[in-house]
């Protein structure tokens, strides 16, 4: 470990949980709004073992709440871009790039049982679903993000075990899920979520195609016309977002990897 990065740390943690930190594994699924901030944190933190999985590229319309957004960055691939950040913080942290989705075809690929933590900000109601089902099984502590679209006050946004968790949508939506399956997770787990719940007031744009265009306007001469592509999706469902609150929700979950490691640490 580059010990000078982590010398403000230590003297809050003491050297012998810095070196728990250090030794902990950790996967994030999907490395957007939230997921890049909490990775950011983890590797400031003194995590050096991450694995981040995402299969997207850097859009436009990321670059209002995306860590490694930029418009230099457009159209390359999210967890290769943001790999080289985090790796310019520490470069001697061990960071896997995984370009991939999350789900039930893919899961065993991840190895979920070799982790000691994971870490789910997908958006995908069937994928979040599915591993929530399969992390929750594992050995590894288990958190993850709820819906942080329409939201906009920082003090709302809170952390309650799943089943506890209020006002927001996309746990419902999970909640009802799981009851119609009548397959439920295996062990509690804490969530960040808001109960603020906002409603779009842009207007809601489309550029006419089910891919985005950035990775081709991000090629050569084309990245010039990125300065008048305003608009990129495939999704159907597209909600307001901003980056104070995303960014909020991946370092409580960060906050919540290292404050797990330390009460571990300082019990045993």
């Amino acid at each position: 470990m580059a010990k000078g990065i982590f010398r403000r740390e230590e003297l809050l943690l003491g050297s012998e949980v810095m070196d728990v930190i250090a030794q902990k594994k950790v996967i994030i699924f999907g490395v957007g709004g939230v997921g890049s901030w909490c990775a950011e944190s983890l590797v400031r933190s003194g995590i050096e073992h991450l694995t981040i999985v995402d299969s997207d590229r850097v859009c436009m319309t990321n670059i209002n709440r995306q860590l490694m957004a930029t418009m230099k960055t457009v159209g390359k691939v999210k967890v290769e871009v943001l790999k080289e950040r985090l790796l310019e913080i520490n470069p001697s942290a061990h960071i896997t790039a995984v370009q991939d989705i999350y789900s039930a075809e893919t899961a065993d690929s991840f190895q979920l049982d070799s982790y000691d933590y994971i870490i789910d900000a997908i958006d995908s109601l069937k994928d979040k679903a599915d591993l929530i089902l399969r992390a929750t099984k594992t050995e590894a502590k288990f958190f993850a993000s709820m819906g942080a679209a329409l939201k906009m006050d920082p003090t709302k946004i809170s952390v309650a075990e799943f089943w506890k968790v209020k006002g927001c949508p996309l746990a419902a939506a999970l909640r009802r899920k799981f009851k119609h399956n009548k397959t439920f997770p295996s062990k509690k787990f804490k969530c960040v979520y808001s109960e603020e719940l906002l409603r779009n007031r842009g207007e809601n744009k489309s550029c006419g195609t089910s891919q985005c265009l950035c990775p081709k306007a991000a090629e050569g001469p084309g990245r010039a016309d990125l300065l008048n592509h305003e608009w990129c999706t495939s999704k159907a469902q597209i909600n307001g977002t901003v980056a104070h609150t995303t960014a909020i929700f991946g370092f409580m979950i960060a906050g919540m990897v290292m404050q797990d490691i330390y009460n571990q640490s300082i019990v045993e």
